[in-house]
């Protein structure tokens, strides 16, 4: 057997070993739906009405608006919980046992960042199910929703690879947990709830030029038929630099642990 299938055949074992960890530990896939809900009910039902007066179309505008920020919550809330699994693993001891085994040493990452992704579009699937129901209506095409789907799953495999690293790099799975917490906040401080030009100048700069706000606005054009502009390009380009830096800084963490 070749060095690449033996890769595929020892990744494809933590893939599951990964998988059914999610699967005794539901907590973590309830916590990314449930806490992504929670702020679109509350969003919607508290502040929609308001917030959406000023798209120029009350809550059913709002509801619209702020879905693609939810879902990119939706995937800083679940790093959260793969940095603490790499931190665990790291830490208890299981690393050095897979070291002294015949596997590669590269599937160790590969299970976690692939069952972290799995879970978390399976996560924002149902969180699009709840938008649906409760009055979200995109208008894309299959094509459109093609584009979409694919971005945010780029989004996705480079989140988890940052918390990868971020995990890796902590001590305790108790840090690991507070290392990926800022990201949870960038939507806020981006155009995933309020439109950029109705903030204050510094912020204004900020949430203009962060690396949510282009994948948040390339999200929301596919969607809804707004204007894109360069924003898909700019997107594309975070996500891949994201991913790339992140996926380097974990394989020579891994490596020199």
């Amino acid at each position: 057997m070749s060095a690449l299938a033996l890769a595929a055949r020892d990744s494809s074992t933590m893939v599951r070993r990964q998988l059914k960890r999610l699967l005794r530990y539901p907590s973590m896939t309830v916590q990314l739906i449930v806490t992504p809900v929670v702020i679109l009910l509350l969003f919607v039902y508290v502040f929609g009405g308001t917030l959406g007066n000023g798209l120029g179309g009350g809550r059913d505008a709002y509801i619209n608006y702020v879905v693609p920020g939810i879902l990119l919550m939706a995937a800083a809330t679940a790093a959260t919980g793969t940095a603490v699994m790499v931190a665990t693993d790291m830490t208890e001891g299981i690393i050095a046992r897979f070291r002294t085994m015949r596997i590669s040493r590269g599937s160790v990452l590969t299970g976690h960042v692939v069952g972290s992704v799995i879970q978390q579009l399976l996560g924002m699937a149902v969180v699009i199910g709840i938008a649906l129901a409760l009055g979200f209506r995109p208008n894309a095409t299959p094509v459109e929703w093609l584009a979409a789907t694919g971005l945010i799953t780029l989004f996705v495999v480079a989140i988890t690879w940052l918390a990868v690293a971020l995990g890796m790099k902590s001590p305790t799975p108790e840090a690991a947990s507070n290392a990926p917490m800022p990201l949870i906040f960038l939507p806020f401080l981006g155009s995933g709830f309020v439109p950029t030009d109705s903030m204050p100048s510094v912020l204004r700069w900020f949430a203009e030029y962060q690396p949510f706000t282009p994948i948040m606005e390339t999200v929301r054009g596919l969607l809804l038929g707004t204007p894109i502009g360069n924003s898909a390009a700019i997107a594309t380009a975070w996500c891949t630099g994201i991913a790339v830096v992140s996926y380097l800084w974990a394989k020579n963490t891994f490596n020199k642990t």
